[in-house]
């Protein structure tokens, strides 16, 4: 079952702003559960490049346990931030580009989205780049072939293929990918103690000549996962929600387990994995640690798992994101495939292996726009409209989303204040872009815009007329613009 299936049933009716795949979810199309929801995060999170947070972190003077303790906290942090955001999935079934049509404008929605986008095929091409090192030891075992770039390109397209399934699809892999994963780094935390303690060192007392500080620590764990956080409604759209729950954790109860537990535990985890790594070894990587340190067949399964980690992340946390955001840019020539595709094509165009090279600059520019965009989606979603969507309006051309010419200076001028100042400081990115976005575009909205473009979620009083899930219906399209509050019923 494709993405576009389990969605409104537009036919082949496409406009600018309409496609099959970016059409709300609705309640009895939402296949993952509790259980399904957990074990995607928990692929999502065994992610190598996690090793190099915390090895940077040992590098930098700081106590293994420590580490581990710090990313636990930031990623409890954001997993917090993430429930408030995936309730734009679990209540009105919409994706990230299209619910940004709110506070950024029909046409304005692009700038965030697409940047957004952009970032996640970027990882998608780091997590293709590892997987195909890891291919490459596999291929130079059996065949006798080293050479990383063909895997690379073969890598990416089976991938791709994959995601262009659908959520199902992914979800399989995960269930899949997760025990494994869990089960390749059992073996590497203890073969790698060995190794350490070979070498006469105590990775519980072993000290780095650096000084990092635990705030920048926090700080770059909260920003690694600051794409996703934004754009989490992509995934929770798909996630099992009962019909007419009101309350909040009644509704998003399916997503506390990823968000709380599995992102946090399994992050932890693996950035410790990197921290002993490199105690042990001097190097974070568990592709070069494992083709030191396996033998034969055994060499071979564990950089298939190495292969399983990569696959299960980029799926869901890498490809889905970035295809909707380009389907959401053209939604008369790109459907759900083409965008998984064009995801895959720049992603692998990135040079990912100059980009880990400098992970830590990374996570933060981007971190600092992406958390500015996770203020304004607050603001908007919970202080200005109180979850109240028009949500027939963000597929209208003519709607209420319009604002000036189909942009809103207000979630403009806020995103790009807010980013650009948090980019300035940015080892700590978040901490400031989130809470400046979030009271500047307040601010604007308030003495900008709203005298000008009134918004009937607001205007009515914030009338239960504009909720989904919490009244046990959902946004269905009925073709030609038209859409309507309905249960399975009713459909």
């Amino acid at each position: 079952m494709t993405v576009t299936e389990q969605t409104n049933d537009a036919g082949q009716e496409r406009t600018g702003l309409i496609e099959a795949s970016i059409l709300p979810t609705l309640l009895w199309q939402r296949p993952i559960g509790l259980i399904g929801y957990a074990w995607i995060w928990v692929g999502i999170a065994v992610i190598i490049a996690t090793y190099s947070l915390g090895a940077a972190g040992v590098e930098g003077g700081v106590p293994l346990a420590m580490v581990i303790g710090v990313i636990m906290l930031a990623n409890i942090a954001i997993g917090a931030f993430m429930v408030l955001t995936a309730d734009i999935g679990t209540e009105h079934g919409l994706p990230f580009a299209v619910y940004l049509r709110a506070p950024f404008g029909i046409h304005g929605t692009h700038l965030p989205s697409i940047s957004r986008g952009t970032i996640a095929a970027m990882w998608f091409g780091i997590q293709t780049y590892l997987g195909a090192l890891a291919l490459n030891g596999i291929g130079a075992f059996f065949l006798g072939y080293d050479n990383w770039i063909v895997w690379y390109a073969v890598f990416g397209i089976i991938q791709v293929a994959n995601t262009a399934m659908g959520i199902k699809s992914v979800e399989r892999l995960a269930s899949c990918a997760a025990p494994a994963i869990i089960a390749i780094s059992i073996w590497m935390y203890f073969t790698l103690e060995d190794v350490a303690q070979t070498n006469g060192l105590n990775i519980w007392t072993f000290q780095g000549a650096g000084e990092m500080t635990l705030l920048v620590l926090f700080i770059a764990n909260m920003g690694f996962w600051s794409t996703l956080a934004t754009d989490i409604p992509n995934l929770t759209r798909f996630v099992k929600t009962k019909p007419g729950a009101k309350g909040f954790l009644s509704r998003n109860r399916n997503i506390f387990l990823a968000q709380l537990v599995a992102l946090p535990v399994t992050q932890a985890f693996m950035a410790g994995l990197g921290g002993v790594s490199f105690i042990a070894t001097g190097n974070w990587n568990p592709i070069d640690v494992i083709q030191g340190e396996g033998q034969g067949l055994s060499l071979v399964v564990l950089l298939a798992l190495v292969v399983l980690a990569q696959w299960s992340t980029n799926n869901s946390a890498n490809l889905i994101p970035s295809a909707l955001t380009f389907i959401n840019l053209a939604p008369r020539v790109i459907n759900y495939e083409i965008g998984v595709a064009l995801a895959g094509i720049v992603g692998t165009l990135c040079f990912p292996w100059e980009i880990l090279d400098n992970l830590f600059a990374f996570l933060g520019y981007y971190g600092a726009f992406l958390s500015a965009i996770g203020g304004i989606m607050v603001a908007d979603y919970y202080i200005l409209r109180k979850r109240r969507i028009n949500v027939p309006d963000l597929y209208r051309t003519d709607g209420q989303f319009r604002y000036w010419g189909g942009f809103n200076p207000a979630g403009l001028l806020a995103w790009i204040i807010a980013g650009c100042v948090a980019a300035w400081y940015s080892q700590f990115a978040f901490i400031i872009g989130f809470p400046l976005g979030l009271l500047l575009y307040l601010m604007l909205m308030k003495l900008l815009v709203l005298p000008g473009n009134p918004q009937a979620e607001i205007e009515s009083n914030f009338s239960d007329a504009f909720l989904a899930t919490s009244e046990g219906v959902s946004w269905v399209y009925l073709g030609g613009g038209a859409f309507r509050r309905m249960t399975r019923d009713d459909a």
